[in-house]
């Protein structure tokens, strides 16, 4: 459908000769002698475009185009001047014309191009201005669901921080941690607890990936112990004193979700009595450090991923400690915050770290920068256990 043009001029041979060639050109035209007839015409009919002499009597082109634009910003005005009035053609631009053509207007093909021109660009001006405000609908609800997703991240993250165990402090064991987040959930998690008088369970575990899919995953491993513990204590399954059977549980429980995550992890269980040290690995590294006698070195273990295959195998590990340890666990985060170029200079330092602060939790936290805000480009988690035989006795 052609657009409805309207044509404001006091003189009839050109308003006639550009409404005819206007009409022929497919366009509906309303044409007009005075400017006050052509706003009379504005306020009964849809106008999409006016051509509008500047040198009228009673009210001007120039008055007429201030009318227009207070009505409508949307409706272009292209101004008719004879050649002796440019300074009005000046004004009438700046007024927000769209364009202008000179009297006599001998080329009737540029009357139609300037028309159609103006008229694409209104079309276009419409559509700018609809995607401008889908694009303003859109960020509004971006933004609303960012707030949501924050918020829930904010409430997910105090979930987190909840099932972290406390600090522990008795007997002469001490149990620390300290988990950093690359994002507002973790996919890092860990967590100890006593078994019974004599043993306590204690691991670390680094789920794949971040954000809100891993720290799920971190939940069902909350779970897994707590029911497991609740089966101890019923004396229904002992499997929390056997590395690899939770290990098994835990593989077996994340393909069953079929979530497409894995992890990795140590399960330990500590004799408190004899000091035998029992654990399971599950690909993890870097493995944990033992400090003894100021003397720090990696625990010796492998093992596959844990929630990647059905037929996965793990071994358990055995070793006497001394009366006196420390013995540091990192998720392997905490080598992308390490500058040395390769992994070994890497698994180098944090040996060299552990023995200069004597394996202390605060100052290693302190070394490494966890209490930072800066970003980090993944998961952190670090847990120091040790055990003191002066405050034993």
């Amino acid at each position: 459908m052609k657009a409805r043009l309207l044509i404001i001029d006091d003189e009839a041979m050109v308003r006639d000769s550009m409404e005819a060639y206007l009409e022929d050109s497919g366009y509906t035209v309303v044409a007009v002698d005075s400017g006050s007839a052509g706003l009379e015409v504005l306020d009964t009919q849809q106008i999409d475009l006016i051509l509008c002499d500047l040198r009228m009597p009673s009210l001007d082109g120039l008055q007429v185009l201030q009318k227009v634009k207070q009505r409508s910003e949307n409706i272009p005005v292209i101004v008719v001047s004879g050649a002796g009035v440019m300074d009005d053609v000046v004004q009438a631009l700046r007024l927000g014309a769209s364009d202008y053509l000179v009297k006599p207007i001998i080329d009737m093909v540029m009357l139609e191009h300037s028309v159609q021109r103006n008229l694409e660009l209104v079309v276009l001006e419409r559509q700018n201005e609809s995607y401008r405000d889908h694009l303003e609908s859109a960020n509004r609800e971006l933004r609303n669901s960012l707030d949501e997703l924050r918020s829930d991240q904010q409430a997910g993250r105090k979930v987190q921080m909840k099932m972290l165990p406390d600090f522990v402090d008795e007997g002469g064991l001490s149990f620390r941690h300290k988990i950093r987040p690359s994002l507002m959930l973790s996919g890092d998690f860990l967590d100890y607890f006593p078994l019974d008088d004599k043993h306590y369970g204690f691991y670390i575990a680094d789920v794949s990936g971040h954000g809100a899919s891993s720290a799920f995953v971190t939940v069902l491993l909350k779970n897994l112990t707590y029911r497991l513990k609740r089966n101890l204590k019923r004396g229904s399954s002992q499997d929390l004193f056997h590395p690899v059977k939770v290990l098994e549980r835990i593989n077996q429980e994340l393909l069953d979700t079929e979530c497409g995550k894995h992890l990795t992890i140590v399960y330990a269980v500590l004799n408190l009595e004899t000091l035998a040290l029992n654990y399971s690995v599950g690909a993890h590294f870097p493995m944990p450090v033992l400090l003894i006698e100021g003397k720090a070195q990696y625990l010796e273990g492998r093992g596959m991923p844990v929630g990647l295959f059905r037929d996965a195998q793990y071994s358990e590990y055995q070793m006497d400690l001394p009366r006196e340890f420390t013995l540091s666990l990192f998720s392997d985060g905490v080598l992308e915050l390490l500058t040395q170029p390769s992994l070994a200079q890497k698994e180098e330092y944090l040996l060299n770290l552990i023995e200069q602060e004597a394996g202390n939790h605060d100052a290693i936290v302190k070394a490494l920068a966890l209490e930072s805000d800066e970003d980090v480009p993944d998961d952190i988690a670090l847990m120091t256990v040790v055990r003191n035989e002066y405050a034993v006795r």
